[in-house]
């Protein structure tokens, strides 16, 4: 993960913990003495491609800094089920307190990545790339787009600031598709990229002609996408968009769009399966 992201994911962790922790974690302060040292292994439940490993060490870390850890894979790696991913050294009491929070960030990135790599695999072959989309959790867009790029997957605009996207209230609120275009490229920086969505071939026509740089085709059947994409003839990139799924996805990637935007794989991932096993160092007492 990028160190320019050091600050945020400290934010976003310490916020985590606080509401977790609140003013302490009560079954562990009253059964656990803090100095009593162990180990935890952290194993994959099932087959599954790891995101969010600085997450995870850094949500111990917060709690106590002397905690330290043996990784046996890294972001990106495919885990076989039932496999050792790290081993965490150190207090039991803290190591239990981080637990849950560290695990939570881990399984929905690791489970983020896992399906966003499903996609990709289905596209192989291909000149789609697989996109997220803003349909993240509130809060959580740092490591849910970390998550889409470690599985393979693309990024679409972090958010409303970085690119110009043209939907259909915007178009009504505008008059029509020309207009929006021209009032978009007219109103923005030369370095932002104009995307407008379109619903029929009368208005792929329209936005090609108005000159927008990306063509987003919503909710087409596959032979519709085929028909815009040589109507557009390279003159904007294509992106399909509306209700994709693993079962259509490779179909609509043989249509010949560039991109492919998914808002399944941050809005509804199934937390990937990890399970925490903790030991006290034999010899130690209470």
């Amino acid at each position: 993960m990028h160190n320019g992201w050091t600050s945020q994911i400290r934010s976003l962790i310490r916020q985590a913990l606080r509401e977790d922790l609140g003013p302490g974690d009560a079954t562990t302060n009253a059964t656990i003495a803090p100095e009593i040292p162990g180990e935890a292994i952290l194993i994959a439940k099932e087959k599954l491609v790891l995101a969010g490993m600085t997450v995870f060490k850094q949500t111990f870390l917060e709690i106590d800094a002397t905690l330290s850890f043996a990784e046996r894979y890294k972001d990106g790696n495919v885990v076989p089920e039932g496999s050792t991913v790290c081993r965490i050294r150190g207090h039991l009491a803290a190591i239990l307190s981080g637990e849950r929070t560290a695990l939570n960030f881990l399984q929905r990135m690791s489970g983020i990545a896992t399906l966003t790599r499903q996609y990709v695999e289905k596209t192989r072959g291909t000149q789609a790339k697989i996109l997220d989309t803003r349909k993240t959790a509130p809060g959580l867009r740092w490591f849910d787009k970390y998550a889409v790029r470690t599985g393979g997957g693309t990024n679409h605009r972090f958010g409303l600031f970085d690119g110009i996207l043209i939907k259909d209230n915007h178009i009504a609120a505008a008059g029509s598709i020309s207009k929006a275009v021209s009032l978009a490229k007219e109103g923005s920086a030369h370095t932002l990229k104009v995307e407008v969505e379109v619903e029929d071939q009368a208005g792929v026509k329209e936005a090609c002609e108005a000159g927008a740089d990306i063509i987003l085709l919503d909710n087409m059947t596959p032979a519709a996408m085929k028909t815009a994409v040589q109507l557009i003839n390279g003159r904007a990139l294509v992106e399909a968009s509306g209700g994709i799924n693993q079962d259509t996805v490779e179909e609509i990637a043989g249509t010949g769009v560039d991109f492919i935007s998914v808002g399944a794989l941050t809005h509804s991932p199934a937390a990937a399966d990890f399970s925490l096993e903790i030991s006290r160092d034999r010899g130690v007492s209470c």
